[in-house]
């Protein structure tokens, strides 16, 4: 029997962009012989479904159902393809939570502390061989670069401590650029997280459960044409060189995978996540970076591509996505 699926899209910040594509993609590989999938977009304007053949439909958010044509349409699950607020931040999960309806992502109370990176970092600070950068969490703009100077070494990322796709990030390599990047930083959110510089080569590695087992995908390493990785980067092809899988020993590959394994089962994971970090120059120490909950999935997306690598079909794995989160 069919189960049906409501692919929820959109969203309220600028990521809604990223979030359509990644809604293309997930559409185009759901196995139509087990899933009838409605997609959904939620705006500002409200929640709809959009038919090729007719006009929106606004969904019933007493019960999340739709009816069309006299018949009423409730869903067996949500695929929520939404990065940022309210996918991401828990804020859907609550609502679903609420009226019974299962998932693809991370529970509430994951979702939301996920999203705030310096909660997270002090979460999964003190796992075995994890390393975190030296940061300080801003919560008012008021003297923030006395409190960034006097505690930590240049050079500084300063980043959106709620913020995702790298929007409102710079790298700030003398004391007079600090406070330009803090306040591109705080035009994006009211808490902002600045950390000393770890220099090092920057991966990205998704990490899911099927089966009840935790499995760690290939992962990929991040080479930017510029100086990090910002929004720019992430969504210009050609912006970034990247190499899945990446180019780590044995023994790195081995711990990564550890460390990896713990931070998901550390924060309560659910579906696919993506974490990102640094191995150290020099050293190849395991530097957190954060965690995205709901990962990108356009065909360019780093989930894709470790799927790929790994040699599993985009279809096969989304399956098992479901199977695992919302039940054969």
């Amino acid at each position: 029997m069919k189960k049906t699926i409501a692919l929820l899209t959109g969203g309220t910040t600028g990521e809604w962009v990223v979030s359509v594509k990644s809604a293309a993609t997930i559409a185009q590989n759901l196995d139509p012989a087990r899933f009838e999938v409605y997609k959904i977009m939620l705006s500002q304007q409200g929640w709809f479904y959009e038919p090729a053949d007719s006009l929106k439909i606004e969904v019933d958010r007493n019960d999340f159902s739709l009816t069309i044509d006299g018949r009423k349409i409730r869903f067996d699950g949500v695929f929520i393809a939404i990065h940022g607020s309210p996918g991401e931040d828990g804020k859907l999960q609550g609502y679903f939570d609420m009226i019974g309806i299962p998932y693809t992502t991370c529970d509430a109370l994951t979702s939301a502390i996920t999203m705030n990176k310096g909660y997270t970092k002090a979460i999964v600070h003190d796992i075995e061989e994890l390393s975190v950068a030296e940061s300080v969490q801003l919560m008012h703009a008021e003297d923030a670069a006395g409190k960034v100077k006097e505690k930590l070494k240049l050079p500084y990322f300063v980043k959106p401590n709620n913020g995702g796709s790298s929007i409102g990030m710079s790298k700030v390599k003398s004391g007079d650029e600090l406070q330009a990047a803090l306040d591109k930083a705080f035009k994006e959110d009211s808490q902002v997280l600045v950390e000393e510089f770890v220099s090092g080569r920057e991966f990205s590695v998704g990490v899911f459960r099927s089966g009840g087992v935790i499995r760690v995908l290939p992962a990929t390493e991040v080479i930017p044409a510029n100086e990090f990785f910002d929004f720019e980067a992430k969504y210009t092809p050609g912006a970034t060189e990247e190499i899945t899988p990446g180019r780590m020993t044995d023994e790195e590959r081995a711990r990564v995978e550890r460390i990896v394994t713990k931070i998901y089962d550390r924060l309560n994971c659910r579906g696919i996540v993506r974490v990102d970090y640094f191995l150290e120059e020099g050293t190849g120490k395991f530097y957190f970076i954060e965690i995205n909950t709901i990962p990108g999935q356009t065909i360019t997306s780093f989930i894709p591509q470790q799927v790929a690598a790994m040699g599993v079909e985009l279809k096969t794995f989304y399956t098992e996505l479901l199977d695992e989160t919302i039940g054969r």
